[in-house]
């Protein structure tokens, strides 16, 4: 987020992270679908203007919660929104894109802007909000002859349209091109800029390391880490590392050789690991990539390319999860059965 809008949620943040006066509230939430456990005993809050970001694998229980913060199923334990039970929140005041939306497929863009506007005693001016998404252009084609990223875009158009005040975002550039990925982070961060208050759901890490004030990462219906990401990334990403690509595979012997090299240079902090591709050396800091490929070339072994990366989200997802994540809007690659609820 930019720097002002930074500063506005954390003003609303308490210093051990936890929302002052939060718009969203839950304290031992839980819902089970038969045999299933899809929440058990989450606790959340979410302070006013802040984009707040939930992520873990399919089947976490993340559209569950929005469900029920949004009233939209009954859950156990203590849930407010605005100070109040989810379904006596006026709609007027919240905005939701949920994971699968199907909208007339015969109506126009601008139509179905239109459409969802009209629902409400006041709304935002059709035209603004499809300029926001980047459909001003495409805003008379009809809805199911748009590609799948331009009829994503038209309908984080409709859950906007109302100007919420809490808006729930569950998967939101799904599809999206680059150019409409932009668009549509650039509208989040106005909108949380001027007070709105944004839930973020999303498996793209780059997106939510990007947007979000907060994260909350739910694994198996509960939460197993929170906070500003980049505390987590520094509490759970690991240490940073350089990726060798070799030619051939790296045996044991081999791997001893660069690892006796790096002691000598760097002490005893970094180590080295064979991966599929080659060699990795963790704990490498910028200023001493020059002392570890020097290792690596004296062990000689011959590399294709090198690569040194900082820890991200992605390696905190990976790390308290074990599971792979769908890259930029791609279908999650990890998933768990469901039985009687759908996906959780």
């Amino acid at each position: 987020m930019d720097e002002t809008a930074t500063a506005d949620a954390a003003a609303g943040t308490a210093a051990d992270g936890a929302a002052a006066d939060p718009v969203v509230a839950g304290e031992g939430v839980r819902k089970e679908y038969g045999e299933v456990v899809a929440l058990d005993g989450v606790d959340l809050d979410v302070a006013a203007g802040e984009v707040f970001g939930l992520i873990g694998p399919n089947g976490a229980g993340k559209t569950t919660l929005v469900r029920a913060l949004t009233g939209t199923t009954e859950a156990e334990g203590d849930l407010r929104v605005f100070g109040e039970a989810p379904a006596a929140v006026d709609p007027a005041r919240i905005g939701l894109l949920p994971q699968s939306f199907d909208p007339p497929a015969r109506l126009t863009a601008r139509e179905l802007v239109d459409y969802y506007g009209g629902l409400y005693d006041a709304a935002r001016d059709t035209e603004s909000v499809l300029d926001d998404v980047g459909m001003a252009d495409d805003a008379d084609a009809w809805y199911e002859t748009l590609s799948g990223g331009q009829q994503r875009r038209t309908c984080v158009a409709t859950a906007v349209v109302n100007d919420p005040d809490l808006l729930f975002l569950d998967e939101p550039t799904t599809g999206i091109d680059p150019a409409g990925r932009r668009a549509i982070h650039r509208l989040i961060e106005r909108l949380a800029a001027g007070g709105t208050t944004v839930f973020l759901t999303s498996h793209a890490m780059d997106e939510v390391e990007r947007l979000a004030d907060r994260v909350a990462l739910l694994r198996d219906g509960r939460v197993v880490a929170s906070g500003a990401p980049d505390r987590l990334v520094a509490e759970h990403g690991g240490a940073p590392r350089l990726d060798a690509d070799t030619a051939t595979a790296t045996g044991e012997e081999t791997v001893e050789r660069v690892a006796a090299g790096v002691r000598e240079r760097l002490g005893d902090d970094p180590t080295v690991e064979a991966t599929d591709g080659g060699l990795r050396v963790r704990g490498v800091r910028p200023e001493a990539i020059g002392d570890a490929v020097d290792a690596v070339d004296a062990a000689g072994v011959a590399f294709d390319s090198l690569s040194w990366s900082e820890p991200s989200l992605e390696d905190v997802y990976l790390r308290l999860t074990g599971e792979e994540y769908a890259r930029r809007g791609g279908a999650a690659e990890a998933t768990e059965a469901v039985t009687d609820g759908g996906e959780r």
